[in-house]
């Protein structure tokens, strides 16, 4: 387990937590090296934006998939935060991206907003769309989360 996930997963439940996260404006270590931040968050739901540049360009001058991938994995594990309890943690088991769009730094204020599918005791399911600032869809993922107690 990460320390940021031993972060999330001590404290006040997972809703209560992310609220105060947006609230303060708090970035998680990843979001700051990325240059994205957590923007919304209600019960089974999250919204992450950022502003791609030519920092995480692949080598054919592009946004790198992993940029798109690590938004929409964050949104999905952050809207799977919003239904924990106190004292448990999540991680992800399997994330399937489908990449739609290119996106490059002109693509302006993307959005990426997870949901959860299905919330059991052991396992969530969560999907997350991916928009850029004209809201033209560049990507979406369906996720799979271990839900575990943590210690």
């Amino acid at each position: 387990m990460s320390s940021s996930e031993t972060a999330l997963s001590s404290g006040p439940d997972g809703l209560t937590l992310l609220r105060g996260y947006v609230a303060s404006g708090h970035a998680a270590p990843m979001g700051q090296t990325l240059g994205f931040s957590l923007v919304e968050v209600d019960e089974g739901h999250a919204v992450i934006e950022g502003r791609p540049d030519s920092s995480v360009y692949n080598p054919m001058g592009s946004v790198h998939g992993g940029y798109a991938a690590t938004l929409l994995d964050s949104a999905c594990g952050l809207a799977v935060h919003t239904r924990l309890a106190a004292g448990q943690g999540h991680t992800t088991l399997e994330l399937k991206v489908s990449y739609l769009r290119a996106m490059s730094e002109n693509s302006g204020l993307v959005r990426a907003v997870g949901r959860v599918v299905s919330m059991g005791r052991r396992v969530a399911f969560a999907e997350a769309t991916l928009h850029d600032g004209d809201g033209r869809l560049c990507a979406t993922a369906t996720s799979t989360l271990l839900v575990f107690e943590s210690a």
